[in-house]
């Protein structure tokens, strides 16, 4: 007795000041298993994986096309391209994780009343069926004096029924999700803001990149920026409505219209740059109609399952979504600076370093984005388990698709090892280029379990919630990160850069294992597991 007292007192006290950092081993025995959780997981991220990549990979094939242009034309599209990403990262990210999150959340709430409410419905009908034979020994008895009382039941009972039909149809048609609504403004409201600044601030922010008034880069990277402007609109557009679809836990209809649309433009590529010989000029133009094209498409889907407009303009969430894409704004302002700082001292050793960055970088972020499907599935599961209390799932869903983002690194390492080494002569003709990409190879793949963990715990944050913490945290990183990528450029010119982007990936899973390891703000419930004594039941 005396040990069980002795045993059960130390647990009770490992619940009070427990530091579950051994959550992120949990059922890690079961990693493989498809379970209910596992088909879940996948069901939503495979598609969504495909979607994001599909993106990169456009830019990656544009990339290549250019490539054959020369070394110019090559570099000052990755230029344009490192601004225009960086515009969009500003604008795009808080927009579509805020919107992910509310329409999870939303449409939880909303599945949640529909159910309380039939059953609330079942109970009352079962309930009239049982006092109905009590009722029935005495109908002879008062049947002339209740004519009128059972006219107006019948009308009740038709009101009823009426009201049931139209819940019945509101579940399976459309749906009033004000955050849906919500996020179609904004996404409206910043597509055209982006488009006039990139316009009219095009050579600007290129002097800013480190381009110089007499770069002969200068001429050809305005022109291009200026043109990939234009589809601002579509792409916010498209991003939000994608936004409102993952909300629904629907990744599969953006996948086939996204995938329709960069399939599009890379038809387009060749026929608008060399068939037509509009050169850089030509890529531009093909991503852009691709884009509307695919806007377009995904409006016209997603008209058929909400409404466009809420029924009163005090339903639209504007100041929630200011105040949390206030947070994320900050965050991707410091993220996309770290980024846009390493394009822009590659810009600053000249077109071949410059030429030689771009597709390194593409393929870093391509490969890694595939991680983020899983952060787009856990994120949607996140919110809605938050949503619903269940806080069991929500941890099982965190671990298990941060378990799956390492297996997925290590699987990226590999595969961007191999096509790097033999298939860098794709990128280009010049042998100088083609050296310097295969200098940046080993960081490219041996960052790829680093930069899938960083993308999943992103989507971890942005499922609880946990804004405030995902915009600070990572300006703390990038405070530390821009000083180290500055010195490592002086000191280690081209292959510093790499160098400092691999720690600013490290310093981003820190960030993020800590939150969560030590059971502190929407985890503050792992603090009341005794995660001491699961040590066996954690690992194989």
């Amino acid at each position: 007795m005396e040990n069980i007292n002795g045993s059960s007192e130390e647990a009770n006290n490992n619940n009070k000041r427990g530091i579950p950092f051994l959550v992120f081993f949990k059922d890690a025995r079961n990693i493989l298993k498809v379970d209910s959780l596992c088909r879940e997981i996948l069901g939503i991220a495979l598609p969504s994986a495909l979607t994001v990549v599909a993106d990169p990979i456009a830019s990656l094939i544009d990339t290549t096309f250019i490539g054959h242009l020369g070394p110019l034309e090559l570099a000052a599209a990755g230029v344009s391209i490192a601004v225009f990403n960086q515009a969009s990262r500003i604008t795009i990210f808080p927009l579509v994780s805020i919107t992910t999150s509310f329409v999870a959340e939303e449409d939880t709430i909303q599945n949640l009343a529909t159910k309380q409410t039939q059953n609330d419905n079942t109970k009352l009908e079962t309930d009239n069926v049982d006092e109905a034979p009590k009722e029935s020994n005495n109908v002879e008895a008062t049947k002339s004096s209740n004519v009128e009382k059972v006219d107006a039941g019948n009308m009740d009972i038709n009101n009823e029924n009426e009201n049931v039909m139209t819940k019945r149809k509101q579940k399976v048609g459309k749906k009033v999700i004000a955050s849906a609504s919500t996020a179609l403004i904004f996404g409206t409201i910043l597509g055209l803001l982006q488009t006039a600044i990139l316009s009219f601030a095009a050579k600007p922010l290129l002097y800013a990149m480190g381009l110089k008034h007499d770069s002969p880069m200068l001429n050809p990277a305005e022109k291009y920026l200026r043109l990939r402007s234009i589809g601002s609109p579509a792409v916010l557009l498209s991003l939000a409505m994608q936004g409102i679809f993952r909300g629904f836990k629907d990744t599969t209809t953006p996948l086939y219209i996204i995938v329709s649309g960069y399939a599009f433009n890379v038809l387009l590529d060749p026929i608008l740059i060399f068939y037509m010989k509009l050169g850089l000029k030509g890529a531009a133009m093909a991503h852009v109609i691709s884009q509307y094209m695919m806007a377009t498409t995904l409006l016209l889907f997603l008209m058929k399952r909400v409404h466009l407009l809420p029924p009163s303009i005090k339903d639209l969430q504007i100041f929630r979504f200011l105040k949390n894409g206030g947070l994320l704004l900050v965050r991707v302002v410091s993220v996309t600076f770290c980024m846009t700082l390493a394009s822009s001292l590659a810009a600053r050793l000249g077109s071949i370093p410059m030429a030689a960055f771009q597709p390194g970088l593409q393929i870093w972020l391509a490969s890694s984005l595939l991680a983020d499907g899983l952060a787009v599935a856990v994120q949607t599961i996140l919110a809605s388990s938050f949503a619903e209390k269940d806080y069991n799932k929500a941890t099982a869903a965190a671990t298990r698709t941060l378990q799956l983002s390492f297996l997925l690194g290590i699987g990226l390492s590999l595969s961007v090892a191999l096509g790097l080494y033999f298939g860098a002569s794709i990128f280009s003709k010049n042998a100088s280029v083609v050296q310097l990409i295969k200098i940046s190879m080993p960081f490219v793949a041996a960052t790829q379990p680093i930069n899938s963990l960083a993308f999943v715990f992103d989507g971890v944050n942005y499922g609880a919630s946990d804004f405030a913490y995902s915009a600070y945290s990572l300006v703390l990183v990038s405070l530390v990160s821009i000083p180290v990528e500055i010195f490592l450029f002086r000191s280690k010119k081209f292959i510093g850069i790499w160098i400092a982007l691999s720690i600013y990936m490290i310093l981003r899973i820190l960030v993020g294992i800590w939150r969560m390891g030590t059971g502190t703000g929407p985890w503050f419930y792992l603090r009341k597991q005794p995660w001491r004594h699961m040590r066996s039941h954690l690992l194989p």
